[in-house]
Formats: C-alpha cells, sequence, structure tokens
C-alpha cells in the first residue's frame, strides 16, 4: 500500500473540504444570529402595531422555524450537493414523515385554525375537552390553559380547534342565576322583597338589563325563587358569593327558613 498516495488524497480532501466545512460553521452562527434578530424585530413591529399576542407569538415561531430550514438547505447547497437530488430525498422525507406525524399535523392545521377565527385570546377563560382555564398560551401545536389552582394543561390545537369552546370572556357583561328556596309557611312577599333589597343595595349589580326575581318552581320541600342580575363579567364570582351569603343572613334576621329535604317516618305497632 501505498500511503504517500494516501496521504496525498487525503490532503487534497482536507484542502476542498475543510475551508467548506468552516464556512457552513460560520454560515450556520451568523444564520442563526440573524434569524434571532429578525425575530425580535419582527415583533416589535407587530407589538407597535397592535398585533394581538397569540397571533404575535405564532408568526414569530413560524417564522423562525421557515427560516432555518432555509439556512439548512442553503448549507447543504455549499457544501455540494445537488439541489434537485436533494430536494427529491427532502419530499420523500417529508411525506414519509408527513403519514407518521398525521396527528402533530392536525394540530398544527387547528393552530393555524384557531389564529385565523379567534375563538379566544391569551387571557380569556375558557371551557373546552373537558377542562377550564385561563388561556396562557397559543402555540403551533398546543394551548396551554391556566386553572384557577394553579395547574398548567396542554390541550392539543386539532382536537380544541374541532370541538367545542365555551369562552367566559367574550362579552363585558354576564349574569348570574341563582335558586333561593324558602318554606311554604313563609312569607313569599316579603322573601322577595328581602332579594331585592339585597340587590339594590349592591352597586356591582347593573340597574339594565333589570334583575329577575320571581317564584320559579313549587318544589318537594321548598317554594324556590329564580333570581337572575346582570354584573360586569370581572365581578361575576364576587357578586355571587357575596349575594348567597347575604340572603341566608338576612332570610335568618326575618325568621325566614330555608328548608332541606325531610323524610318522615311512621311506626306502626301491630
Amino acid at each position: 500500500m501505498n500511503f504517500e498516495i494516501i496521504r496525498t488524497k487525503v490532503s487534497e480532501l482536507l484542502a476542498l473540504y475543510v475551508p467548506k466545512l468552516l464556512l457552513i460553521i460560520v454560515t450556520w452562527i451568523v444564520g442563526i444570529m440573524i434569524i434571532r434578530f429578525f425575530g425580535r424585530m419582527l415583533e416589535k413591529v407587530m407589538t407597535k402595531g397592535k398585533v394581538e399576542e397569540s397571533l404575535r407569538k405564532f408568526i414569530v415561531s413560524l417564522s423562525g422555524i421557515l427560516l432555518k430550514v432555509l439556512l439548512f438547505i442553503s448549507l447543504i447547497s455549499m457544501f455540494g450537493v445537488k439541489m434537485t437530488s436533494f430536494i427529491a430525498i427532502l419530499g420523500a422525507l417529508a411525506f414519509a414523515v408527513g403519514m407518521s406525524l398525521q396527528g402533530s399535523l392536525a394540530n398544527f392545521a387547528g393552530g393555524v385554525l384557531l389564529i385565523l377565527f379567534k375563538p379566544f385570546k391569551i387571557g380569556d377563560f375558557i371551557e373546552a375537552q373537558g377542562f377550564a382555564g385561563t388561556v396562557y398560551a397559543i402555540e403551533m401545536f398546543n394551548t396551554t390553559l391556566k386553572t384557577p389552582d394553579n395547574k398548567t394543561i396542554l390541550i392539543p390545537n386539532g382536537s380544541l380547534a374541532g370541538g367545542s369552546i365555551t369562552n367566559f370572556s367574550t362579552e363585558k357583561q354576564r349574569r348570574v342565576d341563582f335558586t333561593f328556596g324558602i318554606g311554604y309557611e313563609d312569607d313569599m312577599k316579603k322573601a322577595r322583597e328581602i332579594i331585592l333589597g339585597i340587590i339594590s343595595a349592591d352597586n356591582r349589580i347593573l340597574k339594565e338589563p333589570a334583575p329577575f326575581v320571581r317564584i320559579g318552581e313549587l318544589a318537594d320541600s321548598s317554594v324556590n325563587f329564580t333570581v337572575r342580575v346582570w354584573v360586569d363579567a370581572a365581578n361575576y364570582w364576587n357578586v355571587h358569593f357575596d349575594m348567597i351569603e347575604n340572603v341566608k343572613a338576612e332570610f335568618d334576621k326575618n325568621n325566614i327558613a330555608i328548608p332541606y329535604p325531610q323524610t318522615d317516618v311512621h311506626l306502626y305497632k301491630k
């Protein structure tokens, strides 16, 4: 074996490919820096343009991925790989990966639909797929919710976009519904006046639409009042809990009973 020939061939290969490899490394580093700079600038421009946060993050993330793919293709061509052959291989590979990642592609498509049609935005409180929470992030494949007890829930965008979504933050006002029961022997007119008095004393309860207080049911153990009041969405839960507490306190002061189911047992001696 002629080691001189081998040494010569190795030297030629090193002389041919080492400069290209160094150039590729430098190009990759500079390219990544430029892509990150572009992403920051794009986000600043969209922030100044008052593009909503969910759409802004989605566009920045997607543009970053596309630019990295283009950078990778450019580096391959710099190394001497023919683009026609590479594109054919890349197409076959993309088809194979697409078949194996159908769920991920469905989630990506779902993310695009969520961004385009905007059934909710970051900061909205929603209920979907059996979960309820505040929207924390809308990403390419998943949407992140934060529950009231500070749990993090990831919901795939595919199932989210194709399912039912209840958005509690869309409207500025919400209706709070109550059912208050009194005994059959209690004064219905007085009980209604007490409830209306509590409503009128609470400045958080809106005058329009007007509050609704009527007898809604003659139940087995009680006469039930149906109460409906409108509030600003931010006051929903505070009004809900305060109203229940205040009605109980006022009923107790006025000797109006809040009945509960009872069972009478009769014993017979034979």
